[in-house]
């Protein structure tokens, strides 16, 4: 597993690499999003590259904002598909979407970045929540059933809460029964 963690260069900025572990993954966090346009994302090879231009990117924010979060949960690593997945690796690829779900499992914590729904607008009306892309997504599913603990953020990096404390509104969104939300185990429900 590959894992990005934050450094500060030789003029005091901050850039991003990665760490490969093959077992004994140490503790990291998660983050969960909505991919902006392609040429916008941050990727593998950006970070490989520790690229200039990727700091320009629009993507770099969610960068920035899930390795504060890793520190301020104490933990050095985190996790996003777009920097830890050689897409360019048929091979690679196919592994990271098999084993998708234990790295969500494994995760010390979910950080979910509603990249639609802003502070100011959950708080006027809190159902915009309900209507976010992110719900949308084929891998909504398992990122809001693996991870042990979840957090939703606003676009402004503004906490709303935990899946627990968001929980009617994930039903709602979802359609998927409160059981499953809170972690029954999953052998309990049928494939449809």
């Amino acid at each position: 597993m590959r894992l990005l963690r934050e450094h500060c260069d030789n003029w005091g900025g901050i850039t991003f690499g990665l760490a490969e572990f093959h077992s004994n993954n140490p503790r990291y966090v998660i983050f969960s999003h909505t991919w902006g346009a392609d040429d916008q994302e941050v990727t593998f090879k950006d970070i490989v590259e520790n690229s200039i231009a990727a700091r320009n990117k629009a993507g770099y924010a969610k960068l920035l904002f899930c390795a504060k979060q890793a520190a301020d949960h104490g933990l050095r690593y985190f996790w996003i598909d777009t920097c830890c997945i050689d897409k360019s690796s048929s091979a690679e690829l196919s592994e990271a979407i098999n084993s998708m779900f234990r790295s969500y499992k494994n995760a010390a914590a979910c950080f979910v970045f509603l990249a639609d729904v802003s502070s100011y607008d959950f708080r006027v009306d809190n159902r915009c929540f309900e209507k976010s892309r992110w719900f949308t997504r084929g891998w909504t599913l398992q990122e809001l059933v693996a991870p042990e603990r979840i957090e939703f953020y606003t676009k402004d990096a503004e906490r709303i809460g935990t899946r627990d404390d968001l929980l009617p509104h994930i039903v709602e969104a979802t359609g998927i029964s409160t059981e499953a939300v809170q972690g029954c185990p999953l052998g309990y429900f049928s494939v449809r």
